[in-house]
C-alpha cells in the first residue's frame, strides 16, 4: 500500500480524506466511497498504486480529445474504482463492481515503467483513463512528473470531482482535462450519479483552464429521458460559452444501453442533432457528435471560412491545413493544440 498525499488525522483514528470532493471522513479499517483509500491506523493508504487494470495505446481521439494534438498515438492506462455510482458505466468491471478488491493477478507497472512503455510505442503522451483518475492519485502524479520529465504530455479523463487542493498539486503536469459534465441539475447527478456538490465540477474545469493552462474538452452522454431536456443542455452549452469560451469542444455523444440501464433504447440521433443546434445557439465554434458512426459532425472545420482542417473517419484522422493550432487558409484560432511548428 502506498500512503495518500492529502489527508487529515481526526478524533478517534478517523481521517478525512481530501482527493475528490466527497472528502470522506473514514472510520479505521475502512474505505472511503471510491473503495481504493483505506483507513489502517489512522494512516490513509492507496490500494491500487502502480495496480493498473487496463493498458492500451489509443489515438488521443479516443479519449475524446479532438482539438488536442490530433492524430497522435496516447498510452491509456486505468485502474480500479470510482467515486460516483453512475448507472449506465460502460467499464462497470472495474469501477462500480470492485469496492475494496483488486484481482490479485494484476502485475504492477511503477510510474518508471508507465513512461518508458509509452515511450518505447512511440506514443506522444499518457492519458488516465477507463475509470475515474483521482482514486488513483498518487499514481498519476507521481508518473505525470516522469512524463513531463520525457517530454510527453499528460491527460486526465475525469468526471471533475475533484478537490481544489489535488487540482493544484497535480496542475502543474497535466496538459489536458477531459471532463465528463453529465447533467446540468442537482436531480440528475443524485439519480444517475449518487453525488452532491456537482458544481464542483464547473468549478474544477474552469480552474484547470484559467489557473493552469490545461487544453479542456467537454463531454454530454445524452440519455434519454434524464439529461436530454432543454434546460440541461442549455445549461451545459451556455456555462461552456460563458466560463471556458466558444471554441471549447463541447462532445454530445450517443448513450448505449448498458449496466443497469440495459433496458432503455439508445439516444435518437434527432436528439443529438438538437443539442448540436443548441450549442451552436450559445455561441460555440466546435460541436461534435460521437458513438454515431458517419456522422457528418465529427469533422472540424474553421467557423470562419468553412474550410474542412480535420476530417476524421472513427478514429481515422488526417490533418489538412493547421498551423499552430491556427486555420491555415484564413488565419483564425481554432483552439486545437499542436506541436509548436508544426503543420
Amino acid at each position: 500500500m502506498h500512503e495518500a498525499l492529502l489527508y487529515e488525522s481526526l478524533e478517534q483514528g478517523r481521517v478525512k480524506c481530501n482527493i475528490c470532493t466527497w472528502r470522506c471522513q473514514i472510520n479505521p479499517g475502512k474505505a472511503g466511497a471510491c473503495g481504493m483509500y483505506l483507513n489502517q491506523a489512522g494512516r490513509l493508504y492507496s490500494l491500487n498504486y502502480a495496480l493498473p487494470s487496463s493498458i492500451a495505446a489509443d489515438p488521443v481521439e479516443k479519449k475524446p480529445l479532438n482539438h488536442f494534438y490530433p492524430g497522435s498515438k496516447v498510452f491509456s492506462m486505468g485502474s480500479w474504482g470510482c467515486n460516483f455510482s453512475c448507472r449506465d458505466c460502460q467499464n462497470w468491471q472495474i469501477s462500480t463492481e470492485v469496492g475494496c478488491g483488486i484481482p490479485g493477478s494484476v502485475q504492477k507497472v511503477p510510474p518508471e515503467d508507465a513512461v518508458r512503455m509509452a515511450v518505447n510505442i512511440g506514443a506522444e503522451g499518457i492519458a488516465w483513463t477507463y475509470n475515474e483518475p483521482t482514486v488513483w492519485f498518487e499514481y498519476t502524479l507521481d508518473t505525470a512528473r516522469l512524463a513531463k520529465e520525457k517530454g510527453l504530455y499528460a491527460v486526465y479523463v475525469t468526471n471533475g470531482f475533484i478537490t481544489p487542493e489535488a487540482l493544484d498539486l497535480i496542475g502543474p503536469y497535466l496538459d489536458a482535462w477531459r471532463v465528463d459534465v453529465k447533467g446540468f441539475s442537482d436531480g440528475f447527478y443524485q439519480k444517475w450519479c449518487g453525488i452532491k456538490n456537482w458544481q464542483s465540477i464547473l468549478l474544477s474545469a474552469e480552474r484547470a483552464l484559467k489557473h493552469w493552462g490545461m487544453h479542456v474538452e467537454i463531454i454530454t452522454n445524452i440519455v434519454p429521458g434524464m439529461n436530454d431536456d432543454d434546460a440541461q443542455l442549455k445549461g451545459i452549452a451556455n456555462w461552456i460559452k460563458e466560463k471556458l469560451g466558444e471554441l471549447t469542444p463541447w462532445h454530445v455523444t450517443r448513450f448505449h444501453p448498458c449496466d443497469q440501464m440495459s433496458g432503455v433504447g439508445a439516444t435518437p440521433l434527432e436528439t443529438l442533432e438538437r443539442a448540436v443546434r443548441i450549442g451552436s445557439e450559445a455561441g460555440l465554434k466546435f460541436i461534435y457528435i460521437g458513438n454515431v458512426a458517419g456522422s457528418g459532425h465529427e469533422n472540424t472545420y474553421c467557423y470562419n471560412c468553412g474550410r474542412l482542417i480535420v476530417s476524421r473517419q472513427g478514429y481515422r484522422t488526417e490533418i489538412g491545413k493547421l498551423i499552430d493550432g491556427h486555420c491555415g487558409y484564413c488565419g483564425v484560432n481554432l483552439n486545437i493544440r499542436t506541436k509548436k511548428g508544426s503543420v
